[in-house]
């Protein structure tokens, strides 16, 4: 009794040891291709840290449940166990994993002596470095007939980890890839024809929904191969990252066109300011997940993408569903081509999750979801231009009737309005004749002030010549009439010696007699005496000389073309000229660089120096009054392409708000009587006239300092 419960235990024991292990697939049927899920073992590694040895000795693979192995998005890597035997006479064998986005997938074959060789594949791995130049993961088995062996699989993938794994011939394997390339090629043909004859409707209507379909339109076909693998196939097969990241931004791309045209279509003056915020979540949604793609996060990607994706299939439904009750035609079209396409999405995430089992239907659902919507938006497209053009002839018909009347009342209106503007013309005849009154009176009064500013200019020029050249003029004045009397004095002196000379008497009582006389006029000192009057004449003569010169310089008259002048020469000239105004108490601190003679209009310039050192000199008077302590600096440099003139105070200084003003016309700081304000204002066109610029640097309380910069080369 003891021994039969004994052997009891050990069959129960067996048969579940078994069906853990899981049983051989038997191949019986060359002619076919077989899904072999069920006969999979699957072990998950969430460490991601075992070897093959360690996984292969350990032997703790579980059974598959399913046809097509679904472990969902996770970081753990799965091992797959798949014992396969050889009942056929073909050899060629092959075991196809048909899911392009698979990252990572290596096989494991036992080779004639047992030994394991890895093969790797996966996205990550270039289409050209792979046996077989396909999206799907084809591997030969190389199974003799009647032999059975056991072949391993890891898989990691940072997307949705499904495992479509078929059993089959050589031939037929290839030829069931023949057909799945046909059916795409079907579907991007017409994913082609729906992107061409949209581009030609709107060429000819100019509807920028039309714009947003044809994106649209292009980002699903583009989403659809990148899911079946062709676009890394045939478009990047040397850039697998791009593949990777295919399958989130083509998607996520889809949902924001999908929206924006979804805008358009039903919204032709523009979405509802909720609907419009709602929506445009949605599209920073879906560019968040492209961010995370290209981050590295793929995982996290995929995990936002299709609830994302979901949401907004459900929000654009029910805008769909609230636009037709509101009696929108054009989105019940819009409605079944969602709700097709919608559908397809379902079942597609169901597929994903689990839910629904992986076949050709479920796989290639959202080509045809996708198909069908495409076709189906274009017919809506197609009626929204029926409903343009009916609604363009009501419009026409309306606006022809409108037409009509307006015609009637211009013909009535013309009559009454060609009266006020009769009467109208009249009215602005009187205005324009006063207005032109006006303008003359205003003309002249500016003619006036400007010729104001040009006689206190004259007569400050005027005051600084008398003053300037009243002192030498003094000085040789003063020494005419003593410079007279020692002349009287030598021309009496040469009468004297003339008498002497015809006495006649000795030669010695000559001399004497000379020499008497000599000491009576003080004849040495005489003659030192005219030197000195000779010299201080010669001396006022030629300060004159250099005042006149000075004049010269300041007022030039040749002011009609540019010519070359020095500046430091222009400079000392309206010194020299306002010079009276320093009253001797104003130190002036001058510093000329080396410069080089400059193209202007030197007496233009010479005017806008003295107007700035004029009110410098105000400035610093209204500081000190008539104390010492005020000083006038004067300095010239180059600055790049340019001569810079600084004019520097420490007067008053000025506030920003005066700054601003300062060049505008008839504005003054002056007290009343004391300006006209125009002297900056010309000073400043003529500065403009000259292709320069003025800079001005004040504090209040502290000083003013204008930097004048003048191009070397006038252009």
């Amino acid at each position: 009794m003891k021994t039969i419960y004994s052997l009891v235990v050990f069959a129960v024991s067996l048969f579940v040891y078994s069906a853990a292990k899981g049983q051989a697939f038997v191949y019986t049927d060359s002619n076919q291709v077989n899904i072999v899920g069920k006969y999979v073992g699957v072990f998950e590694d969430p460490t991601n840290q075992l070897t093959f040895d360690e996984v292969r000795l350990a032997d703790k693979f579980k059974p598959s449940e399913k046809e097509v192995p679904n472990f969902g998005i996770t970081n753990s890597t799965y091992w797959l166990k798949l014992e396969v035997e050889n009942k056929t006479t073909d050899p060629r064998l092959l075991l196809t994993l048909s899911y392009p986005q698979l990252d990572e997938v290596d096989f494991f074959k036992p080779d004639s002596n047992g030994a394991y060789r890895e093969i790797k594949s996966g996205e990550q791995v270039e289409i050209s470095k792979r046996i077989y130049s396909s999206q799907n993961f084809i591997f030969n088995l190389n199974l003799p007939q009647q032999v059975k062996k056991i072949y391993y699989f890891k898989i990691k993938s940072s997307e949705q980890i499904l495992v479509p794994i078929s059993l089959g011939a050589t031939n037929v394997v290839f030829n069931a890839i023949n057909n799945q390339d046909n059916l795409t090629s079907i579907y991007l043909g017409i994913i082609f024809v729906m992107i061409f004859y949209n581009i030609f409707v709107y060429l000819s209507v100019k509807d920028k929904s039309y714009l947003y379909y044809v994106f649209y339109i292009l980002f699903v076909g583009l989403t659809q191969i990148g899911f079946q693998g062709y676009s890394y196939r045939y478009f990047w097969p040397t850039l697998p990252a791009l593949a990777n990241n295919s399958v989130i931004l083509f998607p996520a791309l889809t949902g924001i066109t999908a929206i924006e045209f979804f805008k358009k279509f039903l919204y032709a003056d523009g979405a509802p300011k909720k609907v419009n915020i709602i929506l445009n979540l949605l599209n920073v949604f879906y560019l968040v997940n492209c961010v995370l793609s290209l981050a590295g996060l793929h995982q996290l990607s995929q995990q936002l993408l299709q609830p994302n994706a979901m949401i907004a299939s459900f929000i654009i439904l029910g805008l769909s569903i609230n636009a037709i009750r509101k009696g929108s035609r054009p989105a019940i079209f819009f409605l079944v081509a969602w709700v097709t396409f919608l559908m397809g999405i379902i079942v597609f995430i169901l597929k994903d999750v689990g839910v629904l089992p992986y076949n050709n239907f479920t796989n290639y659902i959202l080509q045809i979801g996708s198909a069908i919507e495409v076709v189906v938006l274009s017919f809506a497209l197609a009626d929204k231009i029926n409903i343009y053009r009916k609604e363009k002839e009501i419009s026409q018909a309306a606006t022809l009737s409108a037409l009509k009347e307006n015609e009637k009342i211009i013909t009535e209106q013309n009559i009454v309005l060609e009266k006020r503007v009769d009467e109208r013309t009249l009215e602005l005849n009187l205005s324009n004749k006063e207005l032109n009154k006006a303008m003359t009176e205003l003309k002249e009064a500016e003619t006036q002030l400007v010729e104001s500013e040009k006689m206190a200019s004259l007569g400050q020029l005027t005051a600084g010549i008398a003053h300037e050249i009243n002192n030498p003029i003094n000085f040789v004045t003063s020494n005419v009439k003593p410079l007279n009397r020692d002349v009287r004095m030598l021309l009496e002196t040469v009468d004297v010696l003339e008498k002497i000379a015809i006495e006649n008497i000795p030669v010695a009582e000559k001399q004497k007699q000379i020499a008497e006389y000599k000491e009576e006029i003080d004849y040495d000192y005489l003659k030192v005496e005219i030197d000195q009057l000779l010299s201080g004449i010669g001396e006022g003569a030629s300060r004159t000389a250099e005042i006149v010169k000075g004049l010269r310089i300041f007022s030039r008259l040749d002011e009609d073309d540019l010519k070359k002048a020095d500046i430091n020469e222009g400079l000392e000239s309206t010194l020299i000229i306002a010079n009276n105004l320093l009253n001797n108490v104003i130190k002036v601190d001058k510093h000329y660089s080396n410069i080089p003679l400059i193209e202007c209009y030197p007496g233009k310039l010479n005017q806008v120096f003295l107007n700035m050192i004029s009110n410098a000199v105000y400035a610093i008077k209204k500081k000190y009054a008539d104390k010492d302590g005020g000083i006038l600096g004067i300095k010239t440099y180059i600055d790049d392409n340019h001569l810079a003139i600084s004019i520097s105070d420490n007067g008053t200084g000025m506030d920003e708000q005066t700054k601003k003003k300062l060049f505008e016309p008839f504005f003054t700081t002056k007290d009343v009587g004391e300006g006209t304000g125009l002297g900056l204002s010309i000073a400043y066109n003529t500065i403009v006239k000259h292709n320069g610029s003025v800079q001005i640097n004040s504090e209040l309380g502290q000083g003013t300092e204008f930097i004048i910069k003048l191009p070397l080369i006038q252009k």
